[in-house]
């Protein structure tokens, strides 16, 4: 399995010395999001030229590392209106560039009412706030479709799709069949303190529920500090990375592992790897 990292996880800088670096870390590709990862770039409508698309993709590509997968992510019930538009204009204009990238999907989360913070706001878990998520993503899988690639939304309990049940009916609602939407799983991401013991369940629904359609799998480790969750090297957690991956290995092998904010990469990457391969 190709196992992908965040480039701005390593820093920001040009297209090279990012791909140098994620091919001597180890990875495989990128989860490419051009605004926080490549210095002088904003990746925002009208920016991405031939000339800039050629620099990037060749960038990471001249070190064997490929980006399948790029980054968007906008807050689609963000109160200020005016950036809700920028974003989602800045999304489809991805959609229609991800091709030349060699990027297959693009990605975003489904947003929170506290705007920035994109943490739990009661809100969030409302009708209107479905409503408001399928208005703006509504469109996306057929700038998809004509682009030749797919939307990539992840679910998150503190977002408006908190729970992979949601996000499911997002995509039948926007995109029955799923013919060019395509869900990235983030197990971490579902959970809170009430609810992180039933990891395992949420992980099988996940499987089941986005069967044949998963593109991608978020990796993160955890531990209970207090009423809090905090992040943990991969293995070294309680998240039950030996049991999940065999799953994921076998269930969806052509999926992406995507390291997300993992802590000690390196200890990481050989625990992912020893499973995996």
């Amino acid at each position: 399995m190709k196992i992908l990292i965040r480039p701005h996880d390593i820093g920001k800088g040009s297209a090279d010395w990012l791909g140098k670096n994620a091919h001597e870390w180890g990875f495989d590709g990128v989860q490419l999001a051009i605004a926080k990862a490549v210095e002088g770039q904003n990746g925002n409508p009208g920016t991405l030229t031939p000339k800039v698309i050629s620099e990037i993709r060749n960038g990471f590509n001249s070190h064997h590392v490929e980006i399948p997968l790029l980054g968007a992510y906008f807050n689609p019930v963000h109160s200020n209106k005016e950036k809700v538009k920028a974003g989602a204009e800045k999304y489809a204009d991805h959609l229609r560039h991800a091709a030349e990238f060699g990027a297959k999907f693009v990605a975003s989360e489904t947003g929170s009412y506290n705007d920035d913070k994109w943490t739990y706001n009661p809100k969030n878990q409302t009708e209107e706030a479905f409503q408001e998520v399928k208005k703006i993503f509504a469109h996306m899988p057929a700038v998809a479709k004509e682009a030749g690639v797919c939307m990539a939304l992840e679910g998150a309990w503190g977002h408006c799709m908190y729970k992979p049940e949601m996000l499911k009916r997002l995509a039948d609602e926007i995109d029955p069949g799923q013919e060019n939407f395509r869900f990235i799983v983030d197990i971490y991401n579902y959970l809170y303190i009430g609810n992180h013991e039933e990891r395992a369940k949420i992980f099988e629904t996940c499987l089941k529920l986005f069967k044949g359609k998963i593109c991608g799998f978020h990796l993160k480790d955890y531990v209970v500090n207090g009423e809090e969750l905090e992040i943990a090297p991969l293995g070294q957690g309680i998240m039950g990375w030996k049991d999940f991956l065999p799953m994921i290995k076998a269930e969806c092998p052509d999926a992406y592992l995507i390291f997300e904010g993992v802590k000690d990469v390196p200890a990481s990457l050989k625990f992912v790897r020893s499973i995996v391969e």
